[in-house]
């Protein structure tokens, strides 16, 4: 008898998901098709800023430490613009999840978009679910390894222009891809893609679901964001129970529920009363789950949703549009699968079946024949609008209009101030007292600009401009320029002998008129120890 403790670890069971067809699928098509296009035609985009700035539409030029953005601007001392956007994307993220459940997971997630499109490559050159079963679990062989390397070939053209993609973000496209081809580029230019062909590759292709189930953290915050109304898919147990195979009189249930398009799909449940029932050949009322597994088929995640919410769920709603499909073969209302609340079960079984009686586990005999009461689903708006998601949309828009409203009352000239503190001053062989000042001017325009730069104080004081006449400083077109300035004050004036003045130093732009200012402090004699002497 072997004492070995048992794996703590089981191998990966290969997941088959079968092609199917639907609102739901087709939503994600479309959603696919945008956010790749999106993603690869992005950076190709032009957008003419002038001669003197790139004219990428979209561009992170860490160079230069810029980001633009069409025709915005974006410099490093701005980057709370940067962390509103992702404050903002975060609070968009507990928004939707706290409304709809894992939507992003389900339909504009990297991961999920990347690994459907791997699975829709796989499915188009192996064959659907059963013929790629098939094929997993066949021996080696020429076929095997002709479609094998055939998929594999096409995923990793994907990965590679998939991580080309990315790093045409960080320079001008049509350059950097004429680098690429004729090897000039940077080494960190193929080193970045290299790595994310390879991960797009792994990650999409071998260990998709494995991503969402063991190394994204969002399944495990997700229950903080969820409630009893969040919106969600979900099996109606109620209506389902108990399974098997059966029927209902095919004219009957047609009458009762015509062609399933008059009824709203968030109400669909309702019709179960008048579509008849479903016997089994014993003369057992079963519920309108057949158990053909096609929910469980067309999952990329392999679950069953029919066992409750799981955290691998991540709302595809593919299962919706393959129990849907069933439901209307078997003419049955559609909805036994669809999005809803846990608060919206209704208070008693419809079911007349003792196995399904109620469900406060009251006696069969108290509910068995009882019709379905007179219940009605919230309002979806009532789902969409709580007290949570209302708060969530309150912050999202307020920092999304506090954004907008510092992008355009944004100065076109920015100014720091930054005295030199080694010595504080400097005593001028005349008596006066002098400071300096290192003053940083940005031209935000797309050509050179001449600054006047003047000085207001209460105290006579005079203002020299290293390296520069008439206090005039020239500054390129869309950067910064580093300016010393000396203020002095002569002998026996007010500034000179007071430990500290009050000063206030101004730009102007001498082509615009337009003027920005910045406060520092005159240092005078009582102001520091450490003197010299000019």
């Amino acid at each position: 008898m072997s004492n070995a403790a048992p794996p703590l670890f089981a191998a990966r069971e290969p997941i088959f998901p079968r092609r199917v067809s639907g609102f739901f699928r087709r939503l994600k098509w479309v959603i696919l098709i945008l956010t790749l296009g999106v993603y690869y035609v992005t950076p190709w985009l032009r957008w003419d800023r002038g001669p003197n700035l790139p004219d990428q539409a979209v561009l992170v030029d860490l160079a230069n430490r810029r980001f633009h953005f069409f025709w915005i601007e974006i410099w490093p001392h701005e980057f709370y613009f940067v962390a509103g956007l992702l404050i903002m994307a975060g609070l968009g993220l507990f928004l939707f999840t706290s409304a709809l459940g894992r939507v992003w997971c389900g339909y504009a997630c990297p991961q999920t978009v990347w690994s459907d499109l791997f699975m829709t490559v796989e499915r188009w050159i192996e064959g659907d679910r059963n013929a790629r079963i098939r094929l997993h679990n066949a021996p080696w062989s020429l076929r095997k390894a002709r479609l094998r390397g055939a998929k594999w070939a096409v995923w990793l053209l994907i990965a590679v222009a998939t991580g080309g993609a990315w790093v045409f973000y960080f320079a001008d496209a049509p350059t950097l891809a004429r680098d690429l081809v004729t090897l000039q580029a940077a080494p960190v230019a193929y080193a970045t893609i290299a790595v994310l062909t390879a991960t797009t590759f792994i990650f999409g292709g071998f260990m998709r679901e494995q991503i969402c189930i063991y190394m994204c953290p969002w399944p495990r915050i997700q229950g903080a964001m969820m409630d009893p109304g969040t919106l969600t898919v979900g099996y109606r147990k109620w209506r389902g129970e108990p399974r098997g195979k059966g029927g209902v009189k095919r004219q009957q249930a047609a009458a009762a529920i015509g062609s399933g398009d008059a009824v709203a799909r968030y109400g669909a449940a309702l019709d179960i009363n008048s579509a008849g029932d479903r016997q089994s050949r014993s003369g057992d009322v079963l519920g309108d789950c057949i158990d053909c597994n096609a929910c469980v088929a067309v999952c990329p995640m392999g679950i069953d949703i029919r066992e409750g919410q799981q955290m691998e769920c991540i709302t595809c709603a593919l299962c919706i549009d393959a129990c849907d499909d069933v439901m209307a073969k078997i003419g049955r209302p559609r909805g036994l699968i669809d999005y809803l609340a846990l608060d919206d079960e209704p208070p008693t079984a419809p079911q007349q079946s003792a196995a399904v009686a109620g469900y406060a586990d009251a006696p069969a005999g108290d509910v068995a024949g009882a019709a379905l009461p007179s219940w009605q689903p919230k309002p979806l708006w009532q789902h969409i609008f709580r007290p949570r998601t209302i708060v969530y949309t309150t912050a999202w828009a307020a920092i999304g209009v506090a954004l907008v409203v510092a992008l355009f009352i944004r100065p076109e000239i920015d100014m720091t101030i930054a005295p030199v503190r080694n010595p504080t001053f400097v005593t001028l062989s005349d008596g006066s007292i002098r400071n300096a000042y290192d003053i940083r001017l940005r031209n935000k325009h797309t050509e050179a600009r001449d600054f006047r730069v003047s000085l207001v104080a209460d105290s006579p004081l005079e203002l020299a401009v290293e390296g520069a006449s008439n206090a005039v400083v020239n500054v390129p077109a869309d950067t910064s320029r580093l300016q010393r300035v000396y203020v002095i004050a002569p002998p026996q004036t007010p500034a000179a002998r007071a430990q500290r003045s009050d000063l206030r130093l101004w730009v102007e732009d001498v082509t615009s008129g337009e003027r920005a200012y910045g406060n520092t402090i005159f240092n005078g004699k009582e102001g520091s120890d450490e003197r010299g002497t000019d």
